[in-house]
């Protein structure tokens, strides 16, 4: 049977990922141009003179939508219930005491200057509303080294064990494909939809991408790296033995070298030097006593023009009352307090299900950088706790901190052991990748997201029963959260009178401080029009 241009397309990107299928594209001459333009918000600033919107939670929507109410007149008031800003967005450093809803507590004692983002950790370049607010606010950036052709990869069912490095999985797999291809297309099978010009065309490029010898096949190449590195003279180096098909399909790598591929990881990456939470502190010293902190609701009313917020601050209860809500309290913790939001509304809070990951940090030598030459980026282990997140801050230093293990921890094993036994299973993994090595962790500290205080989650899972999951995006970097076609989710895209829902569990960027930040510029839009129209 025939194949398409598509076809053939959609079998390149599924032997050889979305960077296989790019290029190809590119070779044949069908990849459309486009562009991104950021959010802004335009109006006038005496747009919401006289207006009054409290709002619930001082995470990143929280305090964008405070930012921006305050800029067209609205008289703000943000009710945060921890004593930082920020919400997920946490940076934990040496002093800092760690409390689970469970009564566990810990304190991390990293080196004065080391520290770990156990909320959000990257700004993707395609995030520009987050990377403008940055450059409003005077934030410094750095690179972000997601991913590194340094880092490994490891399977107990392959190659003894050892871990391979990635540029010689990435790039292998890539000869091995394009060798397969190659033979496909000089074997005519291709010809009765792709022209003579088309076939020519890929097998220059496979040529290229494999890179192939002459005879169209794969026999290794400096892509993949070296057994011994090139040096002065006569010393060229001998290249690294390419692995076979069997064992990088054996491996199940594939994820692993695709997570890159991802609209949202793809490099450049960035992060703000010293920590992620210098975005919550840069919006909160820009807002000054409009957030309240230690401040936690206990009930919302709607009343007939306007709403009502009670809470506690520092032993006494309090009330608030406002002509608007913005709430970005997470679901789960909203049907927890009294409210009198409307059925459907009730409905998807009331059946919303939300995720609980987690984050162990470690302390240590740069031993990766130090004996491995390995500089920032993420590596897997197929059994274990997965990722092992290399730091891309204060290279060449003596200490840093990594993670090893960032993933689902509510429900699962993981969440049945005892902080001891976290530990171990994450220096395990650390030792898979780095033989030897596993000893040198030190002063972990262990962050599940579930249990913390006033969050009690990650991100939204579904937004009511028996809905699709989506994919984990720690494995791939895709959209995380539940389906997005329910009418849960429709649900609070609408306000319930008076009252609006913000937090990056209304938008399509689930689980980062964009979707966070582009819900609140959406729900002022809307207020805007509302004022307008009743003027």
């Amino acid at each position: 049977m025939a194949l398409t241009r598509r076809t053939f397309l959609s079998r390149i990107a599924q032997a050889g990922g979305l960077g296989a299928a790019y290029v190809s594209m590119r070779a044949l001459g069908v990849i459309p141009a486009a562009s991104l333009e950021a959010e802004t918000i335009k109006g006038d600033p005496a747009t919401g003179r006289g207006v009054k919107v409290v709002i619930l939670g001082g995470g990143i929507s929280g305090l964008v939508a405070a930012y921006e109410l305050r800029a067209l007149g609205y008289h703000c008031t943000v009710l945060e219930a921890l004593s930082r800003p920020g919400g997920r967005n946490w940076t934990i450093r040496g002093g800092d005491e760690v409390a689970f809803t469970d009564g566990t507590t810990q304190r991390c004692s990293f080196d004065a200057g080391h520290y770990q983002n156990v909320g959000p950790a990257r700004l993707p370049s395609n995030h520009r509303t987050m990377l403008g607010y940055c450059r409003k606010l005077g934030i410094p950036l750095e690179v972000e080294v997601n991913t590194s052709r340094s880092t490994r990869l490891q399977n107990d069912a392959v190659n003894g064990g050892k871990p391979i490095v990635q540029r010689q999985a990435m790039n292998d797999t890539r000869g091995h494909v394009a060798e397969l291809l190659e033979k496909a297309l000089r074997s005519g099978e291709l010809d009765q939809e792709l022209s003579k010009e088309d076939v020519e065309r890929m097998l220059a490029f496979l040529k290229s991408y494999g890179p192939l010898t002459k005879d169209g096949r794969y026999v290794g190449s400096e892509r993949a790296g070296y057994a011994t590195d090139p040096g002065a003279g006569e010393d060229d180096g001998l290249l690294s033995k390419p692995l076979s098909m069997h064992t990088l399909l054996d491996g199940h790598f594939w994820n692993d070298l695709l997570a890159e591929e991802s609209y949202a990881w793809q490099a450049t990456m960035f992060q703000p030097v010293g920590g992620m939470d210098s975005i919550p502190h840069a919006f909160a010293r820009e807002l000054g006593k409009t957030v309240q902190y230690n401040s936690v609701v206990t009930r919302l009313e709607k009343m007939d023009h306007g709403v009502r917020a009670t809470y506690t601050q520092k032993g006494h209860e309090k009330t608030l009352e406002a002509d608007y809500c913005f709430t970005s309290m997470p679901l789960h913790l909203l049907r927890k307090i009294p409210n009198n939001l409307s059925a459907p509304y009730k409905k998807v809070i009331d059946e919303c299900d939300y995720d609980g990951y987690c984050k162990i940090a470690w302390e240590s030598r740069r031993f990766w950088e130090q004996d491995e030459n390995i500089y920032g980026g993420l590596e897997y282990v197929e059994e274990g706790l997965s990722p092992v997140w290399l730091p891309s801050a204060d290279f060449f230093t003596d200490r840093g901190v990594l993670l090893s293990g960032y993933g689902a921890a509510k429900g699962t094993p993981l969440d049945r052991m005892s902080l001891p036994e976290k530990f171990e299973a994450s220096r395990a993994s650390v030792e898979k990748l780095h033989p030897g090595h596993g000893k040198e962790l030190e002063k972990p500290v262990y962050i599940g997201w579930h249990l913390v205080p006033h969050l009690e989650g990650s991100w939204i899972n579904s937004y009511g029963p028996h809905q699709p999951q989506r994919e984990d995006s720690d494995a791939v970097g895709t959209r995380r959260g539940g389906d997005h076609a329910n009418a849960g989710y429709r649900t609070l895209l609408q306000p319930d009178g008076s009252v609006y829902f913000i937090g990056d569990y209304v938008s399509y960027l689930v689980g980062w401080q964009e979707g966070a930040a582009l819900s609140s510029l959406r729900a002022i839009r809307m207020l805007n029009e509302r004022i307008a129209k009743n003027a």
